[in-house]
């Protein structure tokens, strides 16, 4: 990882909004708007580091909850008349001078893109990274007819007349109602006058004497507002984010919307169920064929968040012997597992190995540690179910494909999950989810008659699962 070039996304969120109150803030299926954008960055392969410009302690925090760092920034930025550009250049100084790294490339992402993909962020960087561009933007396929109100002027910034004939200027049929003015460009682009006759009006990126099929017109391309990439010292240089050889990038025309009024964040969340189904998938749980490493916290999920104190200040914490079991099962299967934790209490690598896992703890950035972990086993995030309960895991729940919150999760994290158990922490929800991935029986008896199979009886009792200190 240290030796890939630095790749930092800026999500510009400052605190005043005219538009909507608190909008970077605003939920949308339940997560809040500066939430997905980060998520997304983070997920994204090839993003090193992503970092919230803001003004707003309220938006600091939900943002360091989704696993981004926060650049604080100064109020000379943060007013009305700010340029993005200004924040991200801001941004990028201060996190050079922090992590003493200079950057590659920088992205500038809006969270104001509610439907922003991981993909589109990986793309748009890639084409500053991989494929030569000095910018990239995202866009999304434009077919319409696009109209303005006022009267075209001529090339030499005299009004055209209404009432002439249509004429011919190079070629191109003038619209009707246009004198025929010599020199009088038909050519879309032609700025307007203001007041001009009532009812007024004249194509912008078409001539309105001709109406073509759909098919015979070129292909407009409409900027999305999602996603920039740019070349960091070339920015540097440019101060703004289209210069040298810009890249577009398609995106889903679907997927396209900027909320900058409170009717565009009430289409977001009506249209959220619909975007996020085949992302988040609610209601659904994965199987086997879904998923290749788990991934599990330690303290909320694999206990029930409560440390015993003893009179010599020793810690124990209470266990549940089915979420052993179903570790087990999961081991049997062929998957990996792992057990990751902010935790440096030795208990939690006295736990791992009772189960014979690898374990990271006393971890700061889990997201991070999960990142490297995938890429140093060649195994693919979206293929990683990642179970957590609390903030610390919301970045690792963006990297992973398959986020999981116990039952007893904070609210934010069960948001934020595409599955959640009906077990709490330390109740037996990792034996729920062994149970998705390798049968309700773990491979065992219950599995074998659901195949068809004959069972072999098992003579041993089977109470109900017990705590244990460990």
């Amino acid at each position: 990882m240290s030796s890939s070039p630095a790749v930092l996304a800026v999500i510009p969120a400052r605190g005043g909004s005219k538009g909507v109150a608190a909008k970077n803030l605003a939920p949308v299926a339940g997560v809040p708007l500066v939430a997905r954008a980060a998520r997304e960055c983070l997920a994204a392969r090839n993003i090193t580091d992503v970092v919230v410009s803001t003004d707003d302690p309220a938006i600091a925090e939900a943002a360091r909850s989704a696993g981004a760092e926060v650049i604080e920034r100064p109020p000379a930025l943060a007013g009305d008349l700010a340029s993005s550009e200004a924040a991200v250049l801001h941004a990028m100084d201060q996190w050079e001078k922090r992590h003493r790294t200079p950057l590659h490339t920088v992205l500038l992402v809006q969270c104001t893109s509610p439907f922003l993909v991981r993909e589109d962020v990986e793309r748009v960087a890639a084409a500053v990274l991989d494929d030569g561009a000095d910018s990239a933007l995202t866009v999304a396929p434009f077919h319409g007819f696009v109209w303005r109100a006022g009267e075209a002027v001529e090339p030499g910034g005299h009004q055209a007349q209404p009432g002439g004939e249509p004429a011919v200027s190079g070629g191109v049929p003038a619209a009707p109602g246009l004198s025929a003015t010599p020199g009088l460009s038909a050519t879309p682009g032609l700025p307007a006058v203001p007041g001009g006759h009532a009812g007024s009006a004249y194509g912008v990126n078409h001539d309105r004497a001709v109406r073509p099929r759909r098919q015979d017109r070129p292909e407009d391309l409409l900027e999305t507002g999602a996603a920039y990439a740019m070349d960091a010292m070339g920015f540097r240089e440019a101060g703004h984010r289209f210069f040298g050889r810009t890249a577009v990038v398609r995106t889903d025309p679907a997927r396209v919307l900027e909320i900058d009024d409170p009717h565009d964040l009430d289409r977001a969340r009506a249209l959220a169920p619909l975007l996020d189904a085949d992302r988040q998938c609610p209601g659904a749980l994965p199987t086997r064929e879904d998923i290749d490493a788990v991934v599990l916290d330690f303290d909320g999920t694999q206990t029930d968040d409560r440390v015993y104190v003893d009179s010599e200040g020793r810690e124990t914490v209470a266990v549940h012997r089915g979420d052993g079991l179903g570790i087990a099962a999961l081991r049997r299967a062929g998957l990996d597992v792992l057990i990751l934790s902010t935790e440096t209490n030795p208990v939690v690598a006295a736990r791992a190995a009772k189960l014979r896992l690898p374990v990271l703890h006393g971890i700061d950035r889990k997201d991070l540690a999960l990142k490297q972990w995938c890429e140093e086993r060649g195994i693919a995030p979206e293929r990683v179910l990642y179970a957590g309960n609390d903030a610390n895991d919301l970045g690792c729940f963006a990297l992973a494909g398959w986020p999981v919150a116990v039952a007893d999760a904070h609210d934010a994290v069960r948001a934020a999950a595409r599955a959640v158990t009906t077990r709490r922490g330390g109740a037996g929800a990792v034996r729920e989810i062994a149970g998705w991935l390798v049968g309700a029986g773990l491979g065992g008896d219950t599995d074998r008659r659901a195949r068809g199979a004959h069972p072999q009886k098992d003579p041993r009792p089977n109470p109900a699962p017990t705590p244990a200190a460990s």
